[in-house]
């Protein structure tokens, strides 16, 4: 059964959860607690989990109270901050006798194996009978619109999720169509949206949102196929006010569940409810899915997420660092801001780490604890530097126009980013004198040796500026 969130008219707001007793025998046990590990691992990412979520150990269930141990008090603490509400959520979606969850330090008692998650899980029984909820995705609760960063990537998706939450099934947003890369911030956006919806709900009337990945919804369908209970599958996703699907592409090549999804698709708009739908490419661009349902999907509103900004990348780490209570300083944020573009999640993850190193160890967040610390991410980002890449990241630095490299200028203001641009050349590159006199204006060589000595110099002279030259070296190395 989809997760059916409800708010009444006290404004509380919640999930209706069903057990057995059968749930809590050893085996089990240990099965719920490998599901709820890979559901972690899945949200938050590989290198988030192994930075903070790998030494979680599972230490057994007493009455309605999931315990689970980490090895030192900080990480503990550490852990039930950041991350308590999401594994109670998904301990509850697992075992609905599991209430409430205690984060412990020490180390647990030998427990089974737990068995291989390879394979995604599939719901059994009766589509009617209380919910499995390992047959859908858990909305985090850290996930709304007041968590969300705007940007100018993101700000017209931003504004259709907010319209969207205010007034579902509105013409011309429905459905809405949510798309770009791995780790942009559309999860976050449809998870925004279910919690937006509950919290607006009037009258005490219930909002049943159904939210879960295309793939549950085809694991979802066959169990239906397979236990002849298709009517029920079919009721049930057609009764809900909204419908979420995330990864559509994810239905590429799968013909009959693409049927059933079409199907479900049509009786829900022509019944005047809301379809919120996400995947990595617009409509048009999935091919492999079938024109009737392409063209459907495109109906409504299309908005995309891009590619991140500097811009945005800094104001995501600070707000994070924010929210975390933790002091980065603003040089930290700018180097992890621009060596780190690949998506969200990893540049998030990358920060949790650095924090985490910094407090395991009692040391400062510089510039080289971050070189240090997160290494291998970048040098995931290594390449071959350019001297148009020098000048260009020393013109942006200095806030000066490009033209000022090779022109004749000699005001200080010009002259000295210039300088610091033939100084980085000559460290970072494996060009001659001559050759980098040759991209500032043709200069001769020896204007070249006075200005990596003079650079030298004021490094020695004055912390302030050899930090600058520090951070210009750190973004463009590695």
């Amino acid at each position: 059964m989809a997760i059916n969130l409800e708010i009444n008219s006290s404004g509380k707001r919640g999930v209706t959860l069903h057990a057995s007793p059968a749930q809590n025998t050893e085996a089990r046990l240990v099965e719920q607690w490998a599901r709820v590990r890979a559901r972690l691992l899945a949200e938050v990412g590989e290198v988030e989990y192994r930075t903070w979520l790998k030494q979680v150990n599972f230490a057994g269930v007493a009455g309605d109270e999931a315990v689970v141990m980490l090895p030192t008090r900080f990480l503990r603490d550490w852990v039930n901050k950041e991350y308590g509400e999401l594994i109670a959520a998904f301990w509850q979606q697992e075992n609905a006798s599991v209430r409430r969850v205690e984060f412990r330090t020490g180390a647990p008692a030998a427990r089974p194996a737990a068995p291989d998650l390879a394979e995604p899980p599939q719901a059994t029984g009766q589509l009617g009978a209380p919910p499995r909820q390992e047959a859908v995705a858990a909305l985090d609760q850290r996930f709304t619109f007041e968590t969300f960063v705007v940007g100018k990537p993101n700000e017209f998706a931003y504004a259709c999720a907010r319209r969207v939450a205010e007034a579902p099934a509105m013409a011309g947003f429905n459905p809405l169509f949510l798309y770009g890369g791995v780790g942009l911030g559309k999860t976050h956006l449809m998870h925004a949206i279910a919690w937006e919806l509950c919290a607006n709900a009037r009258g005490g009337r219930p909002v049943s949102v159904a939210y879960m990945s295309a793939e549950k919804f085809m694991y979802r369908f066959i169990n239906a196929l397979r236990s002849q209970s298709t009517l029920e599958f079919k009721n049930e996703l057609r009764s809900v006010d909204v419908l979420m699907i995330d990864d559509l592409q994810f239905l590429i090549g799968k013909d009959n569940t693409q049927e059933e999804f079409f199907h479900t698709f049509n009786a829900l708009v022509d019944a005047g409810k809301q379809i919120v739908i996400s995947a990595d490419k617009s409509p048009s661009d999935l091919s492999g899915l079938e024109d009737r349902l392409r063209t459907r999907l495109g109906c409504g509103m299309v908005a995309d997420l891009h590619a991140t900004t500097f811009e945005l990348r800094y104001s995501i780490l600070e707000a994070k660092a924010l929210r975390a209570g933790v002091d980065v300083p603003s040089k930290v944020l700018e180097f992890l801001a621009r060596k780190i573009t690949s998506n969200n999640r990893e540049l998030e993850g990358a920060l949790n780490r650095l924090v985490a190193h910094a407090n395991l160890f009692n040391r400062q967040i510089t510039l080289d604890t971050a070189h240090e610390v997160l290494h291998d991410v970048l040098k995931a980002h290594d390449r071959k530097i350019s001297i148009q890449e020098i000048q260009k990241r020393v013109c942006e630095h200095y806030s000066i126009r490009i033209a000022e490299m090779s022109s004749a200028r000699r005001a200080r203001n010009i002259a000295r980013p210039r300088q610091v641009a033939m100084f980085l050349a000559k460290q970072l590159t494996s060009k001659s004198l001559p050759d980098i006199g040759r991209h500032f204006g043709d200069r001769d060589h020896t204007t070249v040796m006075h200005a990596v000595s003079r650079i030298n110099e004021l490094i020695g002279q004055d912390a302030a500026f050899a930090e600058d030259v520090e951070l210009l070296k750190r973004l463009l190395e590695n």
